[in-house]
């Protein structure tokens, strides 16, 4: 067995103060001293060389001694003990200052990760959303309150149990989205969420559910009442003259007899008139009720490969009533709907034209790649946006003859296509920015 450290220190003082001693003895005991005083003198050698090597050892073992006891404090999380003789100018006390300055970064770090831990427990207790926690084996091993009232049964009840066993197997196969589930605590529509942590080394998956029944409910509410508002609005401007105008020909025909009627020359010219106006607004609400199928009827895109450069000169070539200045951008493929996209590239250009003429300004139009995607930005120099709250509501529209779908359909193949459409003032310079960003 190798000897400890601390007999490895004592043998060496031993040996180095071996030779003062035993050159001390000799020449004691060569000495003309009586006996008794070479005796004497012999003891006191001996026991300062004994006594020299014990202090020395425990000079050098007792710091380690407390070093070791600081490092055990800390291991056990007690970070309130501090070394006495740190100072900067003594090795030793290097040792003992770094150690200090090591338990009181230990005790700041540990102070916030309970605190960090505290304030998670609290949020998790308090999130109106359930939240689990599943193994490598799909066992429940962490459920919050919103959960367990989901399930209706306490952690203690739901630990250790498989995903399939709590009926949340589906949910956590699911890749995310939306599902309709039903669970003991409760039924709804449900997002689902998805994400891996580890711990221990280990793979944990947690499974986040949040109930938006009620938000998607009101959200529902709120586009019929703006639907039923704009369709009423709509409705009532065409039945108003058509209700006014057949009852005046009804006053007409009932007022006045036949033959006085076929003697008069004026009715023709009246019953053709409101007979025209009648045709008129059963015109536009045949219009309107067109194009609200035809917002309805979007069908999912057909992608394929566009080369994104050759349809924007293509549109370019289509808007005839003001020249489109085209900036540029790279040529990028896309892989979306050709028709759709052009579609509402021609929508936005005409809103732009339409715009720009009433000012005599004029139109741009350039495009760039950020972010993996395309960004596109068709400018006109038109008088701007006054409404901008209703820019996108069904059927509104500010222009005579307009259906008011062109910019919500325009948004609606955008978002369909995983991108967005948005229209808005410009900064700095006269008139409105459509932008429009797609996916590569």
């Amino acid at each position: 067995m190798p000897l400890s450290y601390d007999r490895r220190i004592t043998l060496l003082a031993l040996a180095a103060g071996l030779p003062g001693a035993v050159v001390g003895v000799t020449l004691l005991y060569l000495s003309a001293y009586p006996p008794l005083t070479r005796l004497t003198v012999a003891v006191v050698i001996v026991g300062l060389w004994v006594g020299g090597t014990l202090v020395l050892r425990n000079r050098v073992v007792r710091p380690l001694q407390t070093v070791s006891n600081l490092l055990a404090a800390l291991k056990e999380d007690d970070f309130s003990i501090r070394a006495r003789g740190a100072a900067p100018n003594d090795p030793l006390g290097q040792v003992m200052l770094e150690i200090n300055d090591l338990a009181a970064t230990l005790r700041t770090q540990r102070l916030g990760a309970q605190e960090a831990t505290a304030l998670l427990r609290a949020v998790m207790a308090n999130i109106d959303v359930a939240i689990f926690a599943f193994d490598a084996g799909q066992r429940l091993v962490l459920v919050n309150r919103s959960g367990e009232r989901l399930l209706g049964r306490e952690f203690p009840e739901l630990a250790g149990q498989p995903a399939e066993a709590l009926g949340l197997r589906e949910a956590l196969d699911a890749s995310g989205g939306l599902q309709d589930i039903s669970f003991p605590g409760g039924a709804g529509r449900w997002e689902i969420r998805r994400s891996k942590f580890w711990q221990g080394g280990d793979a944990h998956e947690m499974l986040v559910l949040s109930d938006l029944s009620q938000p998607l409910r009101e959200q529902e509410r709120e586009a019929w009442k703006r639907l039923i508002r704009v369709i009423g609005h709509e409705l009532n401007n065409s039945l108003a003259p058509i209700k006014s105008i057949a009852g005046s020909l009804e006053s007409l025909v009932t007022r006045t007899p036949v033959a006085d009627l076929l003697a008069e020359t004026d009715w023709r010219d009246d019953m053709q008139r409101g007979l025209g106006i009648i045709a008129t607004r059963a015109d536009a609400l045949s219009r309107f009720t067109g194009a609200y199928a035809r917002l309805a009827r979007l069908p999912p895109p057909s992608r394929k490969s566009v080369a994104f450069g050759a349809l924007m000169r293509r549109i370019a070539t289509i808007e005839t009533r003001l020249p489109l200045t085209l900036l540029g951008g790279p040529d990028v493929m896309l892989t979306a709907d050709p028709d759709q996209l052009e579609q509402l590239l021609i929508n936005v250009v005409r809103n732009a034209v339409d715009a720009a003429l009433e000012t005599g300004g004029g139109v741009s139009a350039g495009w760039s790649v950020q972010d993996g995607g395309v960004e596109v930005a068709i400018d006109d120099e038109g008088p701007g946006l006054q409404n901008t709250g209703n820019l996108f509501v069904p059927f509104f529209t500010t222009k005579s003859g307009g259906s008011g779908i062109g910019l919500v359909l325009s948004r609606q193949i955008a978002e369909a296509h995983g991108g967005s459409f948005d229209l808005a003032n410009r900064v700095g310079a006269r008139g409105a920015r459509a932008t429009l960003r797609l996916p590569l």
